[in-house]
């Protein structure tokens, strides 16, 4: 009998960046405005450099005062962002205040390929686009929680920045994005409450460090 030869390999092989996404894989924070995100993922990255990179997003708003472009965000003309959304390359996007906000698939592949774990300090809508993405591999989903919403208003009026109708608008976000994070639609590998700042990033790293 004649051989035939074998068929061709139709499977799509991991391009070099989905392997080193693979082997690095990132870290989306999320929690309220007021939860301490930014100080713990600054203190993180400052205490290992070389294991950890923030991810920085793209935005149409215009750079305020002492902002620089790359540094803060990628600042981008609306048409430029919207085009990269229509080629998928955004893990996930919103708009706030008539302004686009987004992470780049790009950015986040970048950390990876210098063989640091990216961060991403992401909003709630956020995590569920990132959580769901048809192709982007799976990150690793921390929520960081106050105590309360009590505990949380007391620390946002403690900061002397916002008005009293800010406040309401983010005590009334955080309850929705709380919420979320107990159901069973969210999902968080891990859920750190920030009742005392210390034992809250040594959680926070335990939990990055110990899966890295």
């Amino acid at each position: 009998m004649a051989s035939h030869p074998p068929p061709p390999d139709t499977t799509t092989k991991p391009s070099k960046e989905d392997d080193a996404l693979e082997k690095n894989r990132p870290i989306v924070i999320s929690g309220p405005s007021g939860a301490g995100k930014s100080t713990i993922v600054s203190r993180l990255i400052a205490s290992y450099p070389s294991k950890f990179g923030l991810c920085v997003s793209h935005t149409t708003r215009a750079p305020r005062a002492g902002e620089e472009n790359g540094r803060e965000y990628h600042f981008v003309p609306t048409d430029a962002f919207l085009a990269l959304v229509e080629q998928g390359g955004f893990v996930e996007h919103a708009q706030f205040g008539g302004n686009y906000y987004g992470t780049s698939v790009r950015a986040v592949q970048e950390i990876a390929e210098t063989g640091r774990i990216c961060i991403l300090d992401i909003e709630m809508e956020g995590v569920k686009q990132i959580s769901t993405h048809p192709t982007f591999p799976r990150p690793r989903f921390l929520f960081l929680s106050p105590p309360s919403l009590a505990v949380l208003e007391q620390r946002l009026r403690g900061r002397n920045t916002d008005s009293e109708d800010a406040i309401q608008k983010r005590l009334k976000q955080a309850k929705v994005e709380m919420d979320f994070a107990q159901s069973s639609d969210a999902p968080h590998d891990k859920v750190v409450v920030n009742d005392d700042l210390e034992k809250a990033y040594a959680e926070v790293k335990a939990f990055i460090l110990d899966n890295v």
